[in-house]
């Protein structure tokens, strides 16, 4: 078992802060604790559905079908594949990161999985009418085709690069 020397810097910086709250005004802190708590346990229950829908996507990706689809010999079908994908779907970040690197684990290329969280984050086709009504149908159509040929043109870099 590897020791993230991160983490350790972040719980001791943690842990000293917490320590400095409690010198300064013990029942704040307590307060404070309290509230943190709360927050935590009433979103527990969201931190497992992600927790179990990661390891879902995650099982539902073998290393040869992840490998065929969108590994270095399927390059363009690859990224068009991954930025419809992303383009489409409205995955929260904390699911989107890990999906996409265990799908590079697997044998996605970079370059798809670029594609793939880009169009993910620039683009919002589940909230394309809520767009369209704000903005109107010409400027969401031209914002999501422009980020949408942006997405390709990151992806494409980020491959030649990595």
């Amino acid at each position: 078992m590897q020791i993230n020397i991160t983490v350790i810097i972040i719980n001791v910086i943690a842990i000293l802060g917490i320590g400095f709250s409690f010198y300064k005004n013990r029942q704040k802190s307590i307060m404070a604790l309290k509230v943190a708590l709360k927050g935590t346990l009433n979103m527990a229950p969201a931190i497992a559905i992600i927790i179990v829908l990661v390891g879902l996507l995650m099982g539902l990706f073998h290393h040869p079908i992840t490998s065929t689809v969108s590994g270095y010999q399927a390059f363009i079908i690859g990224i068009a594949m991954a930025s419809i994908a992303g383009a489409i779907l409205m995955i929260p970040s904390l699911i989107a990161f890990p999906l996409t690197a265990s799908l590079v684990e697997s044998g996605a290329s970079i370059s798809v999985a670029a594609a793939f969280i880009t169009t993910l984050t620039m683009i919002g086709f589940v909230t394309l009418p809520i767009e369209i009504k704000e903005l109107g149908t010409k400027l969401t159509l031209l914002r999501n085709g422009i980020s949408f040929i942006i997405a390709i043109g990151i992806a494409l870099i980020m491959g030649a690069l990595l």
